[in-house]
């Protein structure tokens, strides 16, 4: 059967494995990557994508190859055209994408070429078919899941300046992002002019991710995209359908308030999967007869471990905006922002498999790393 063809980048030349053998430390993050992570089934589903699949035409940069490049660009929270130069400044970087010592980066609209190809031929099943194939490597490798997921959203503001927008749109011409929308961050307590305490909401533009973790191994397993003004309790089925595809051990979901709605309490009972979503004071404060079933629900073992656990999303989450850009969205648009959700939650989990499986953690850039 013949195989695709890939330009040639010169890592097994004499500038390539011995080079970097020297110089590269053994617990390098990068070579750790590469050691837990095999990448061949990445290129087979990738190359699937292209036009010809390697075997007609010019021939592409591996398929992995690019992905990879694309991984750095969010474990360092650079932009597409930094990639490109940290990649042909970084030794252990073209390692890890590998190149020859003496090979240039292939151009920083590589990228983008790449990625428009993933969005339009591969959709969104694409980024989720490797974001459950990390999963199913931790599973491969005895990474230990266990019965407890927790569900929670994180919102993401959009690449807008809104004041602005507003007056582009007030001229006649389109928003700048068409897919973002006005949604609500959460709220706070403040004061009014007659000194009373009142809770006040805070508002942002763009996106939400909606995402499920599994408590003990701190892996994502499951995200959902939205604009950002969707209600979080209308993901929770999408989420755990997805978690239950992949055969996780899981029993229990956790959630905050936004989720406790009676429809998804009713569809975890119908599924044989416990309730941990916080419960809001009108449920169980209420005087009627209804309200029982709530309180023991409160009071079961299963629920108040749920909600102690909920803390690991929050810092999962502060994780991915502070040290991997998932603040602001780099694209325009709900499938820009999906690639860059799918991808900062890939690169997450990577992070977290190689700690579990080598105990050798993630550092940020310098110049020798």
């Amino acid at each position: 059967m013949e195989q695709p063809r890939y330009v040639e980048t010169g890592k097994s030349s004499f500038f390539g494995e011995y080079v970097y053998d020297q110089i590269i430390p053994a617990d390098h993050f990068l070579r750790k990557l590469n050691e837990v992570i095999d990448w061949k089934p990445y290129t087979r589903k990738l190359i699937r994508l292209y036009k010809g699949e390697g075997l007609v035409g010019r021939p592409p940069f591996e398929p992995a190859m690019i992905l990879k490049m694309e991984l750095l660009a969010y474990l360092y929270n650079l932009s597409e055209r930094q990639v490109e130069t940290h990649l042909n400044e970084n030794l252990p970087a073209k390692y890890f994408v590998g190149l020859a010592v003496d090979e240039k980066a292939p151009d920083h609209s590589t990228l983008s070429v790449y990625r428009q190809r993933l969005v339009e031929r591969g959709k969104l099943k694409v980024f989720e078919e490797m974001l459950a194939e990390i999963v199913q490597t931790a599973l491969r490798k005895g990474v230990q899941f266990g019965a407890i997921q927790i569900v929670d959203s994180v919102h993401s503001v959009a690449n807008v300046n809104t004041d602005k927008d507003e007056q582009r749109q007030q001229k006649g011409k389109p928003p700048r992002d068409r897919d973002a929308r006005w949604g609500v961050k959460h709220q706070r307590k403040v004061r009014n002019a007659q000194g009373k305490v009142e809770r006040q909401n805070q508002y942002f533009y763009g996106y939400k991710a909606h995402v499920s973790l599994n408590a003990e191994s701190g892996l994502i397993t499951a995200v959902e995209v939205t604009s950002g003004e969707a209600y979080d309790g209308h993901h929770l089925v999408g989420l755990v359908e997805r978690d239950l595809q992949q055969e996780l051990p899981v029993e229990t979901y956790a959630a905050d308030k936004g989720y406790d709605d009676g429809d998804n309490h009713f569809y975890l009972q119908q599924r044989g999967l416990h309730s941990a979503i916080r419960l809001k004071k009108t449920r169980i404060a209420k005087k009627d007869a209804n309200k029982q079933v709530w309180m023991e629900l409160s009071q079961t073992p299963r629920y108040q471990q749920g909600l102690k656990e909920r803390y690991k999303i929050e810092r999962k989450f502060g994780e991915a905006k502070q040290g991997h850009g998932l603040g602001r969205c780099r694209y325009l648009g709900k499938m820009g922002f999906a690639v860059q959700a799918f991808l900062t939650a890939m690169v997450l989990n990577l992070k977290r498999l190689v700690k579990l499986l080598t105990g050798v953690g993630f550092k940020t850039r310098t110049a020798t790393a």
